[in-house]
C-alpha cells in the first residue's frame, strides 16, 4: 500500500471506531437502552462512519480551503456545515436501503423524531451529523493528519496492515461463518 492509502485506511478505521464509541455511548448513556454491538461487524467499528468521513475528506477539502465571505462575514464554515449535513443525510438514506436490501431491515429506527423520511433519515440526527462533521473535519482530522504526518513508515505500514487483516477476518467471520 502507498503512503497515503495507508494513511486514509487509518483514518478510515479510526473514524470507524470513533462512530462505533459515539452509537455506543448514545445506546447507552443517553438513551439507557443498554450495551450492544452497533456495528454490523463484530469488532468495535461503525464502518459506515468511517466511509462517510473518507467521503467528507475527499468531497469537503477543496470548500473547506475556500474562503467565502457575505460582507465581512466568513461563510465558509457555514457552507461547510450544509455539505456535511447533505452528505451524511445521503450516505445514511443509501446505506438504509443497502442494510434493507441485504438484510431486510436497516439499524436505525428515526419514526419518533419530527421531519423523518420512513424512520431512515431525519432532521435531528442530521444535524448532529453536521456538528460532529465539523469537529471531526476542523479539530479531529488536522491533529489525525498530523500524527501521520509524524508517524515512522515502518510503523505506518504495519498499522494499516495489522488493521486490513484484521477487518478481513471480521468480515469473513460476519458474512461467511455468522
Amino acid at each position: 500500500m502507498g503512503k497515503k492509502i495507508q494513511e486514509y485506511f487509518l483514518y478510515f478505521m479510526c473514524y470507524s471506531v470513533i462512530g462505533w464509541c459515539y452509537e455506543v455511548f448514545l445506546e447507552v448513556a443517553v438513551y439507557r437502552w443498554g450495551f450492544s454491538n452497533r456495528g454490523v461487524l463484530f469488532g468495535p467499528y461503525c464502518t459506515i462512519y468511517g466511509f462517510g468521513a473518507l467521503l467528507l475528506i475527499f468531497s469537503l477539502k477543496g470548500l473547506k480551503r475556500k474562503k467565502f465571505y457575505l460582507g465581512k462575514i466568513p461563510v465558509t464554515p457555514f457552507l461547510v456545515f450544509g455539505g456535511i449535513v447533505l452528505i451524511t443525510t445521503v450516505v445514511e438514506l443509501a446505506a438504509s436501503y443497502l442494510m434493507e436490501w441485504l438484510y431486510g431491515s436497516w439499524m436505525w429506527d428515526y419514526t419518533r423524531f419530527a421531519w423523518n423520511f420512513d424512520g431512515r433519515i431525519a432532521l435531528n440526527p442530521s444535524i448532529r451529523f453536521g456538528i460532529g462533521g465539523m469537529v471531526f473535519l476542523y479539530l479531529l482530522q488536522p491533529v489525525l493528519e498530523a500524527a501521520a504526518d509524524r508517524m515512522p513508515p515502518s510503523v505506518r505500514k504495519a498499522a494499516a496492515f495489522i488493521l486490513a487483516a484484521v477487518l478481513l477476518a471480521d468480515m469473513v467471520y460476519t458474512f461467511i461463518f455468522r
